[in-house]
Formats: C-alpha cells, sequence, structure tokens
C-alpha cells in the first residue's frame, strides 16, 4: 500500500493502540471521529489501511482465495472481515466497497470494523510471537 495520507496513518494507528488495549469503545470513537470529519468516505480508507496492515504486500491481483471453513455459520461481523481482507489481498477495491456499503445498509458496521481492529491486532501479534 502506497500514499496514504498522514491523517488515515494517523487514524489507522489510533484504532489499533485502542485496540491493542482492549478498548473498544475508543476504537469506535476514532471511527466515529473519522466519519465525522471526512464521512464513510475516511472510514472505508481507514479500514483498508486496517486490512493492508494485516495482509502486508499483497500478493498479484486475483491469487488469494477465503480458505475459513465453516465461514457460512461465522458471524456477520467475521463473514465480513475475512471477506473484505481477501478484497484487498486480491487488490478489489470495488468488492471491498461494496462490502462496506452492505455493512452500513445493514447497520453492522460499527460491529465489523471492531472486529477487524481486533483481527489487525491478533494478526500483528501472531507475527511478533
Amino acid at each position: 500500500m502506497t500514499d496514504v495520507p498522514d491523517q488515515t496513518l494517523a487514524d489507522a494507528t489510533a484504532v489499533l493502540h485502542s485496540a491493542l488495549t482492549g478498548d473498544g469503545a475508543a476504537v469506535a470513537g476514532t471511527f466515529d471521529a473519522v466519519v465525522d470529519r471526512s464521512g464513510l468516505a475516511g472510514a472505508y480508507t481507514v479500514a483498508w489501511t486496517l486490512a493492508a496492515t494485516m495482509v502486508g504486500d499483497p500478493p498479484p491481483p486475483g491469487t488469494c482465495a477465503l480458505d475459513f471453513p465453516g465461514i457460512d455459520d461465522a458471524g456477520y461481523d467475521t463473514r465480513w472481515v475475512a471477506r473484505f481482507v481477501s478484497a484487498y489481498a486480491n487488490h478489489d477495491a470495488d468488492t471491498g466497497e461494496a462490502l462496506f456499503g452492505a455493512a452500513v445498509a445493514d447497520g453492522q458496521l460499527p460491529d465489523c470494523l471492531l472486529t477487524l481492529a481486533g483481527s489487525t491486532v491478533a494478526t500483528l501479534r501472531s507475527r511478533a510471537g
């Protein structure tokens, strides 16, 4: 991921810091502040940045497959995160945007963003240790 605006990086860092400390209210507060400042497009950009943090440098487009046994039985937020991160890994911003819009329409975006933040932290922790 390249050319991420400084404010987006600061917002993503704030989300990750809050998630690392287990402060879900602060994660939600950061996303709320982003929406107040930049609208849903800003929140999408922060979420896409979290997916980039989780994946790292994505492989060539179209080479990633979602391998999540039992995904159809998982909660909405867990399925959403798996599919959103898969969209990032496959360079598929259109699908990422569609997933984001569906979560908004379904009233599930806050839970999805909390799960994304938690999953990103869990991935970073697993890499570190």
